[in-house]
């Protein structure tokens, strides 16, 4: 039997030092998806635990290229806590980071909840306010190597988001660019359409995977869609813009010295 809170431990353990570890599945051949969601909840359990509070979900695996890559057919997703979010404009110490990528996204906030089968229209219906968002994942393995059943168990590498101005939802976001720069350079040029062909599927997804797995998306959350382009490495000191069509920039600073 797996020792879900031990694993847990572990990938806490590991976030709150900033220290990597080997991948789960070294020592857990038989480490199955439905059992890593069960580690990932259990490590954010202990966040809660010291105070944190849950205030939504992000979305992995939204390329198709990405699936291909990993070998999947859905995608997965991970918990979002308010000690994760930074404010637009603001910093984050790169020392609570072990090797952060930063990329580009977009965010909705819910007006009410969403679970289960939904079409694109009803879960559309439930957003009350959509942005542009950058999105730090930060795999606590080392060499930035998972395997599917680690990337989940370790909350789909999720680590900090700094979300952009809110616009009304009825906004097209069907194919709005985006271009994200590091110290004024830019370095990913993309699309929304890049979030699996239209970002709307996403939200419809998260509904599905949230029922699937016994809770509801609440009022209030923020659900980040998905990556626009690939992730890029962050240094320390770097700051980083996200531009996008028709919408308000938004940009972070990951400060001080590399961990």
């Amino acid at each position: 039997m797996t020792d879900i809170t031990n694993l847990a431990t572990a990938l806490d353990d590991a976030a709150v030092r900033a220290s990597a570890i080997a991948q789960l599945s070294f020592d857990h051949p038989a480490l199955d998806v439905a059992t890593a969601y069960r580690i990932a909840r259990a490590s954010i359990d202990r966040r809660v635990a010291r105070g944190e509070r849950i205030i939504g979900i992000k979305m992995g695996f939204t390329s198709r290229a990405k699936m291909a890559q990993m070998g999947v057919e859905d995608l997965i997703w991970g918990w979002l806590t308010d000690a994760m979010l930074v404010a637009d404009g603001g910093s984050a110490a790169h020392a609570r980071f072990i090797h952060p990528r930063i990329e580009p996204e977009l965010a909705v906030r819910l007006k009410a909840p969403l679970h289960g089968e939904v079409t694109a229209i009803e879960a559309w219906g439930a957003v009350e306010a959509v942005a542009p968002a950058l999105e730090i994942i930060d795999s606590r393995y080392r060499d930035f190597r998972f395997s599917l059943v680690d990337v989940v168990a370790d909350n789909a590498s999720s680590a900090a988001f700094v979300v952009g101005g809110w616009q009304r939802p009825d906004l097209d976001i069907a194919n709005l660019g985006m271009v994200m720069s590091i110290d004024g350079a830019p370095v990913q040029f993309g699309s929304s359409a890049a979030i699996l062909g239209y970002p709307q599927r996403s939200l419809v997804a998260a509904a599905r995977l949230a029922g699937e797995a016994g809770f509801a998306l609440e009022a209030g959350w923020t659900v980040l869609l998905g990556a626009a382009t690939t992730a890029e490495a962050v240094a320390a000191g770097a700051r980083v813009r996200l531009e996008t069509q028709d919408m308000a920039t938004v940009d972070i600073t990951l400060a001080g010295a590399a961990a």
